[in-house]
């Protein structure tokens, strides 16, 4: 028989865990700001979303719905307690946000871009299966970023690898994101991340609301104060070949969802 305290524990989840509405989850590339958009919506007080914890692995695997939102919860408070700052220069933490805690618990989900791409990619019935079990919709998120930018912090942090090397992966997940794309319909929506900078209010109001939240005035202005003053530019900081300068100028023209973007824009 199960101590008294842990049948009162199972309730307890029971009870919160009735209450998400929505599995939120994110599709896209490394180091496309990613972190950024997680950190706002785990701020919100009544979202929890987790830090590349690998959550639809953890399903993929066999994991169920009431195991996989208590890692979340864990996650989430492990890296809020870490004063959410993956690397130095680059901190997290929304003033007065509700990182890693909530007063009521809507939204549920995991920070985890190129992986989830990858896997989905693998496994295109993955989402249908998810959402029959946890019972909730999944609303994805696809936080993209200028290409040459993309890979251009990419190499900044695996310099070893040669940034011919890695334009390659980062055209195969443009590739399987638009199918995704296609795939998920009016289940996934496009965040650019130059836009986020340029207008945080705006873009995170329009975010919540796609993901089931509602931001009050007080929340988009301490997100606001987090955000960076303008997207860094790091594709001045590679030497490009001409030859990969016109293979990503191609890559741009192919894929709607990046329009408008180039070397000079």
């Amino acid at each position: 028989m199960a101590p008294a305290r842990g049948l009162v524990d199972a309730w307890r989840e029971r009870i919160l865990f009735s209450g998400v509405e929505s599995f939120c989850m994110f599709i896209g590339y490394p180091r496309s700001g990613h972190s950024l958009v997680g950190a706002l919506l785990d701020a919100h007080p009544e979202a929890v979303i987790a830090h590349e914890l690998g959550a639809l692995t953890l399903f993929d695997q066999g994991m169920g719905r009431r195991d996989v939102y208590r890692r979340i919860l864990q996650n989430a408070q492990e890296f809020a307690a870490s004063g959410a700052s993956p690397r130095p220069g680059y901190e997290l933490m929304v003033p007065g946000g509700s990182q890693g805690r909530f007063s009521r618990l809507r939204v549920i989900g995991d920070k985890l871009g190129g992986e989830s791409t990858r896997l989905l990619a693998r496994d295109p019935d993955l989402l249908r299966r998810l959402e029959r079990k946890f019972r909730v919709p999944v609303r994805a998120i696809h936080v993209v970023r200028n290409p040459y930018d993309n890979i251009a912090t990419l190499h900044r942090w695996r310099p070893n690898k040669g940034i011919k090397k890695l334009a390659p992966r980062h055209f195969a997940l443009l590739k399987a994101n638009a199918k995704l794309r296609r795939r998920l319909g009016d289940r996934v929506m496009d965040v650019r991340h130059e836009e986020l900078v340029a207008a945080p209010r705006e873009r995170l109001t329009e975010l919540c609301r796609f993901v089931g939240l509602e931001p009050s005035p007080e929340y988009l202005e301490a997100c606001a104060q987090i955000v960076f003053a303008s997207p860094h530019q790091s594709r001045h900081e590679v030497v490009w070949p001409p030859k990969l300068r016109t293979k990503v100028d191609n890559r741009i023209a192919s894929y709607d969802f990046l329009a408008g973007y180039s070397f000079d824009e």
